[in-house]
């Protein structure tokens, strides 16, 4: 069960840019892709400063089209939209305290996607460190401790966020010591995530409910791209070239977190074209050759953008 409702008009116009996805680029195969895209009928409840209560914002309908949306995928960097959700909540409750050195991490891993920067705030976040590996018993004490973050996502009670993983660091050479030990010998505890639980976490941020109003506030922030090409040229690793925000008209507005390492190729966004309904869009794609393409995003985000404008 899905948070939002299945409509007629949108499955139409989602298998329909599916299929021209698979048209356009045969190397990927249908089981490469994954897809969940929200659409907000007026008056949009999102992007609204935290206009609405919780309690208001959950009952609020929304229209939405889903493939695999459930299957569970590495997310690579898609996963720091959780770290960042759960920096915030630690910091309402009190269990961190704010400094210089964390919000330059929180700031770097949203903003520039930095792992080093991933990787401070997993540990604050967890109170543990990388490092050697450890005898059994603190060793399983500190694999408890790791998962933090999971058990608070599961309290959330929302059943999009049962088959997640998000208890591992992120990593540009990989894992070693204690971390490569966790990872499982057939790495089967990394990070995983569906395009649904992604957009209905995505969704809580836009709509200013996911910890507070100002936290939701503070996180798009820190999501928001610059289309500018001018801006995008000076900064190779924009998260926008390849990716989303790449599809759609510099008018636009787009808030975002990509992933990218050697096998996959994911964006999840949230997008304002002018004059039409906003939506979230999340595409998660797998396979060398689609983590190669910086085609692939951009076209699925045309699509979208050419099928609202006809809603």
């Amino acid at each position: 069960m899905t948070f939002f409702s299945k409509d007629d008009a949108l499955e139409t116009l989602g298998d329909r840019v599916l299929e021209a996805t698979w048209n356009q680029f045969s190397s990927l195969a249908r089981n490469q892709i994954a897809l969940t895209w929200l659409v907000y009928d007026p008056p949009a409840p999102v992007n609204t400063g935290g206009a609405l209560s919780p309690d208001a914002f959950w009952q609020y309908p929304v229209r939405g089209f889903q493939y695999r949306g459930v299957e569970r995928i590495y997310p690579a960097s898609v996963v720091k939209l959780f770290y960042l959700v759960a920096v915030h909540e630690w910091l309402t409750k009190g269990m961190i305290q704010s400094s210089a050195e964390l919000e330059r991490a929180v700031r770097d891993m949203i903003v520039d996607s930095g792992n080093d920067a991933t990787s401070l705030v997993v540990d604050v976040l967890t109170g543990t460190t990388s490092g050697p590996e450890l005898p059994p018993g603190p060793f399983e004490t500190w694999q408890h401790q790791r998962n933090l973050v999971n058990r608070y996502f599961q309290s959330l009670g929302w059943p999009d966020l049962d088959s997640i993983n998000v208890n591992q660091k992120t990593w540009c050479d990989g894992a070693y010591g204690r971390e490569r030990a966790f990872l499982g010998t057939l790495m089967e505890n990394r990070n995983m995530l569906t395009t649904n639980a992604t957009a209905r976490l995505l969704h809580s941020i836009v709509g200013g409910v996911a910890v507070s109003a100002p936290a939701s506030q503070a996180m798009m922030d820190l999501m928001a791209r610059s289309l500018d090409p001018a801006a995008l040229a000076a900064d190779p690793e924009n998260q926008v070239t390849g990716f989303l925000g790449a599809g759609v008209p510099t008018d636009a507005k787009v808030w975002s977190k990509a992933g990218l390492m050697s096998t996959v190729r994911h964006d999840a966004a949230y997008i304002e074209l002018p004059g039409q309904r906003p939506y979230v869009l999340v595409v998660f794609t797998e396979g060398k050759a689609q983590s190669k393409s910086e085609e692939i995003l951009p076209f699925v985000s045309r699509q979208i953008a050419e099928a609202i404008a006809t809603l």
